[in-house]
């Protein structure tokens, strides 16, 4: 026996009920305060049991008695403040050393804002005991977080998006998520924001927010979620940062718009996952991302900023806000895990795969006959498979854009007295009859009809249409004018508009 828990290894242990097929497990019974940490190859999936105690996942709870299976390369850790056994059918470790505690203070320090806030809104006397509550406007927290690549930016976002739902005082705070290469609740190159009414899940990478209800299946909880987004169009926010900054400037004004006309949603707040670039101080994306720090800080009216594990980013934020905002500086948890290029491409081969066909995590051998849980819900035969819709239209009924230049040349590299022919921002019709058009295969944005009630219309305007839904171009058919679109549902595209960006895939 170790210190830490009591390992049975090589030892038939029935994961779920009587009668089914025995499975080699391993049980680790957890101090309180610790983690059980894990990382899964390519192919292979882990089912996790709570026998008994408390334990979450990113701020989710764990049922006892459930089994979780998790695939797909993700990587997670189950946390337990009070002590807990769980059986898993593989191991990686268990560490004593975990920044939850510090993660739990901003939680509680963020839960007291909302609570102020939501009592000015009610008109309720403020507590005796509280000297905060002397402020005569308290805000509720508008958090962004911060950090270098590989530091839990995002899963230190969930677990305080998560610990604000379930403190039972049916808060529904705003997730947003401005990292174009993550995916967020859809595919990767958009940013978007969504009230959160539920724990988000974990079980892969491929979701790692949940589904939007454009792709999920209907029964699932998740289906509740109905992101704001806006297409951006590719995974690095160098590539361009007046796009960027724009996007993220209407993405503010539209949650501006909800809090409007919802006080309690505003008093619960807003959480905002940040990309790496942010952190960058160096290279070619140190030279925009204060401006779309800025971007961020305007927009979302941030008045908390969490900076993981940075101490000159912790220092530069200091000398930008910290005489009007508070800048907290919290540690990166030890279980991070390095991950590369190719990794991050696959994930986001994953994320498109999961937005068009669902997808059911195989289970570890022997435990296919019994119910297991998949991000949270209920998996059953075939219930997060889905069938999208392969059509032919022709290609006039889709009007195509790109924004700017595919290559950008920057002003400096221009001859001395030129000027640029094409902005950044500006929209390019794509033929997809023309060589070259880079449709094949390419992912689309479908975006929302333009507002009936401006009777103007703008170059630019489709820069401010938010997204429905994604397509793939899966054939192109030139002689005859058509080309062949996969989308998760059936529907007409004739007269809609679209935007391709430097995403691909195909199946």
């Amino acid at each position: 026996m170790s210190a830490l828990g009591l390992e049975h290894e090589g030892k038939p242990n029935p994961l779920g009920s009587e009668g089914s097929s025995a499975v080699h497990v391993r049980q680790w019974q957890l101090e309180p305060e610790t983690e059980y940490r894990f990382e899964l190859d390519p192919g292979n999936s882990l089912a996790i049991k709570l026998v008994d105690g408390q334990a979450e996942i990113f701020g989710a709870e764990l049922a006892e008695g459930s089994i979780y299976v998790f695939g797909m390369e993700c990587k997670a850790a189950v946390y337990t403040w009070q002590g807990c056994t769980i059986e898993m059918t593989s191991t990686e470790y268990i560490s004593e050393e975990t920044p939850m505690n510090a993660y739990a203070n901003v939680h509680l320090a963020l839960e007291q804002m909302r609570v102020r806030a939501l009592r000015v809104i009610h008109g309720s006397p403020p507590s005796d005991d509280d000297e905060a509550d002397m402020d005569p406007n308290p805000e509720p927290p508008r958090v962004l977080v911060l950090g270098p690549e590989n530091s839990g930016k995002t899963t230190v976002s969930k677990i305080l998006v998560n610990y604000a739902v379930r403190m039972g005082q049916d808060w529904n705070p705003i997730f947003a998520n401005v990292d174009p290469g993550e995916g967020g609740w859809a595919v990767p190159g958009v940013i978007s924001a969504a009230s959160i009414t539920a724990p988000l899940q974990t079980s892969s990478p491929a979701a790692t927010l949940g589904s939007a209800a454009t792709s999920a299946p209907v029964h699932l909880v998740s289906n509740e979620l109905l992101p704001l987004s806006y297409w951006y169009g590719h995974a690095e926010t160098r590539r361009n940062p007046l796009l960027m900054d724009r996007l993220i400037r209407n993405l503010g004004e539209n949650i501006a718009e909800r809090w409007d006309a919802d006080a309690e949603c505003r008093a619960a707040g807003l959480i905002v996952d940040t990309p790496a670039s942010f952190a960058s101080s160096s290279g070619p994306q140190g030279d925009h991302r204060h401006a779309l720090i800025k971007a961020c800080v305007d927009a979302f009216r941030i008045n908390v900023i969490l900076v993981v594990g940075h101490e000159k980013l912790n220092v530069e934020m200091q000398r930008a806000y910290g005489n009007r905002i508070s800048i907290v500086k919290i540690p990166k948890s030890g279980g991070v895990v390095e991950l590369d290029s190719s990794y991050r491409e696959r994930v986001r081969k994953y994320q498109l795969q999961n937005y068009m066909y669902g997808k059911v995590i195989p289970p570890p051998p022997g435990l296919s006959a019994l119910p297991y849980l998949q991000g949270g819900e209920q998996t059953s035969d075939l219930t997060l498979n889905l069938a999208p819709s392969s059509s032919v239209i022709m290609f006039s009924d889709l009007v195509i854009y790109r924004i700017g230049e595919e290559t950008m040349a920057p002003t400096s590299a221009l001859p001395i007295g030129a000027a640029r022919v094409v902005s950044e921002m500006q929209p390019l019709i794509v033929d997809p009859a023309q060589p070259g058009s880079g449709l094949y295969n390419a992912v689309l944005a479908l975006l929302s009809p333009p507002n009936p009630d401006e009777s103007e219309r703008y170059d630019e305007e489709i820069l401010d249409l938010s997204v429905v839904g994604f397509l793939v171009i899966t054939a192109l058919d030139i002689p005859n004018k058509r080309m062949t679109v996969l989308a998760p549902g059936q529907g007409s595209f004739a007269g809609r508009t679209a935007i391709v960006g430097s995403f691909e895939w195909q199946e």
